[in-house]
């Protein structure tokens, strides 16, 4: 609060003093008279934060975060001139001498700003955009990061297990995740006492490379698995490596071994293929300080509940949840379904979905006190990877997800069976078919809902490369080049094709002279039926076509390049277009009735 401190700032809560102004549809700054400050027009501000500089206009939300200074304050008292207001989290651009620019007063000659035509739009300028991305599940939290709250955000190098880029041209994924650490007064009850924490809570959020859509999938904390060995970054700057174990419990790849989010990001990519490019963990209160700032979250049972256990008393049909009730809301396993922690899953994505639809109402995003409040508790329960370790990168990030439409983010859960090693299963293993199936469709960035099929049939001229006649096998000319991450991939490739289907006129011709994402498949017109047969063979997306102009003369080869995507010889690089028969899948724009 020292960055609003004048008078009674100990009694001032700077949301308070943010008022819509009807006539323009700006959050203006209204400070109280009783603290020595004039509330005139002239020394108000625009939720937008701008001024003028040497003619040139300053900072928007997106270009630097921090505390405001009391400069203004003194050059009240010096008589001199005060330029706006800035709203809660823009930090003023500082002059070439190190000291803060004054803004220039408005001319009287200036236009008058045109009232907007949406209050909700103006909100989300004033937020920086950054209401986009909400994640309440278990002891996940959810994230509305201001600039302004950047020294609340703790940071860890993860190393090579995530990216460097803060967003990225392709396809995003961000893991979440809660942990069961207990920290804070109130959590006594809560976790194992002592423990480093697990990842008991964990969500990929896959983001589509168009930003049409998203798949939230929720990973079982008893599913079995392999943690791949990991390095960790310890406080001296040394690295210490954690060695891998087969056949463990994944919760157990944060936290213990000192393993940290880097291990469990790192067992992620080994169960799905899928690697997360970012991480951002939470303990339990982020459930109970985010959902009291955001003035509770409804939910709906389809029959009452009387927990003792996790003390949750709930009436059958809608009410709302916050603090304490929300957090036991999510922890319970013995109010709904056969008590497993699969069916306790389903109430968090449920949960998750109302959080969301709250989060994106009107009555949060044109609500500044609960704005600020919601921001001040986001930032202060969230850890995230180094390379978005500060508000100016969240907000880019956070702007990007908020791309999304809800009604496109589908939920579900990782496809698993009951784990056949033990006799009374107590533990989950990932179902070998439907499991590699939905993977599949996650790493070829195939939507779970209808929003990416219609942009395919808009995109007909394409998608008709991949129909027609299909030549033979014996018929198809081919150059295969390695563009791709994995070594010896062209030489495997050429090998399954002669051997295993059949295409004796392919040649390795060794590495890319640069690595691309994307597999391609350059071919000119007369080729088109061998293009077609071995685009069926590697199972390539209409968008790998590159159709040439010119016919191919004589013996010429089409040109296979192998790109990120290629994941091994006889692998589809494309998944199915449909998710596995029987996965349950929600969204997150849709409120449904826990059970």
């Amino acid at each position: 609060m020292d960055a609003h401190s004048r008078g009674r700032a100990d009694d001032i809560d700077p949301a308070d003093q943010w008022v819509l102004n009807p006539n323009t549809g700006n959050y203006e700054l209204r400070l109280d008279h009783s603290a020595g400050e004039s509330s005139s027009p002239s020394r108000t501000a625009t939720a937008e934060g701008t001024g003028r500089r040497g003619g040139s206009r300053t900072g928007s939300s997106r270009e630097g975060s921090g505390r405001r200074g009391s400069g203004s304050r003194e050059r009240e008292r010096e008589g001199a001139p005060d330029g706006p207001r800035q709203v809660p989290g823009q930090r003023s651009r500082r002059s070439s001498q190190g000291g803060r620019g004054a803004a220039e007063p408005p001319s009287a000659g200036r236009r008058k700003r045109k009232p907007q035509k949406s209050r909700k739009k103006k909100a989300l300028l004033w937020t920086g955009g950054v209401m986009a991305f909400v994640v309440v599940a278990g002891s996940a939290g959810a994230y509305a990061l201001y600039q302004k709250l950047n020294g609340n955000i703790d940071a860890i190098d993860v190393g090579d297990a995530g990216s460097k880029n803060v967003v990225t041209d392709g396809p995003m994924n961000i893991l979440i995740i809660g942990t069961d650490k207990r920290t804070g007064k109130g959590n006594e009850g809560y976790g194992d006492k002592g423990s480093e924490g697990h990842a008991d809570t964990t969500i990929l959020f896959h983001v589509s490379e168009d930003r049409t859509n998203a798949t939230a999938m929720s990973i079982p904390r008893d599913l079995k698995t392999e943690i791949p060995e990991c390095e960790t970054k310890n406080e001296d700057g040394t690295t210490t490596v954690v060695p891998g174990t087969p056949n463990e419990r994944f919760n157990t790849s944060l936290g213990q071994n000192g393993r940290d989010p880097g291990c469990t990001m790192r067992t992620v990519e080994n169960i799905t293929g899928l690697k997360p490019d970012h991480f951002m963990m939470v303990d339990f209160n982020a459930v109970k300080s985010l959902t009291s700032a955001v003035g509770g979250v409804n939910v709906c049972m389809a029959k009452p509940i009387d927990d003792p256990k996790s003390h949750l008393k709930l009436p059958q049909g809608e009410s709302k949840v916050q603090g304490e009730q929300a957090l036991a809301l999510l922890r319970t396993r013995d109010s709904f379904g056969n008590r497993s922690d699969l069916d306790r899953i389903k109430v968090q994505q449920q949960f998750l979905g109302s959080m969301i639809r709250e989060m994106k109402s009107s009555d949060t995003l044109t609500n500044p006190k609960k704005l600020y409040k919601l921001a001040d508790a986001a930032t202060d329960a969230l850890t995230v990877d180094k390379a978005i370790g500060d508000a100016r990168k969240l907000v880019t990030l956070a702007e990007e997800i908020g791309k999304v439409d809800t009604k496109n983010i589908s939920f579900l859960t990782m496809p698993v069976i009951d784990n056949p090693a033990e006799p009374k299963p107590i533990t989950v293993v990932v179902d070998p078919v439907k499991g590699e199936q939905l993977f599949a469709m996650m790493r070829s960035d195939t939507s779970l809902t209808e929003v990416k099929q219609k942009e395919k049939a808009a995109k007909g001229k394409q998608a008709a490369l991949l129909k027609g006649p299909k030549a033979e096998p014996a018929d198809v000319r081919v150059d295969v080049l390695n563009g791709g991450e994995i070594p010896g991939a062209a030489g495997a490739t050429v090998n399954w094709l002669q051997n295993e289907q059949g295409v004796p006129k392919s040649t390795n011709k060794a590495n890319a002279p640069e690595k691309i994402k994307k597999t391609t498949l350059e071919y000119a017109p007369n080729q088109a039926d061998q293009a077609r047969a071995l685009a069926e063979m590697m199972g390539l997306p209409a968008t790998a076509m590159k159709k040439g102009t010119a016919d191919a003369e004589g013996l010429e080869a089409m040109v296979l390049t192998l790109g990120a995507d290629f994941k091994g010889a006889g692998q589809l690089i494309t998944g199915p277009t449909k998710p596995p028969k029987d996965i349950e899948k929600a969204s997150a724009d849709k409120a449904v009735c826990a059970q």
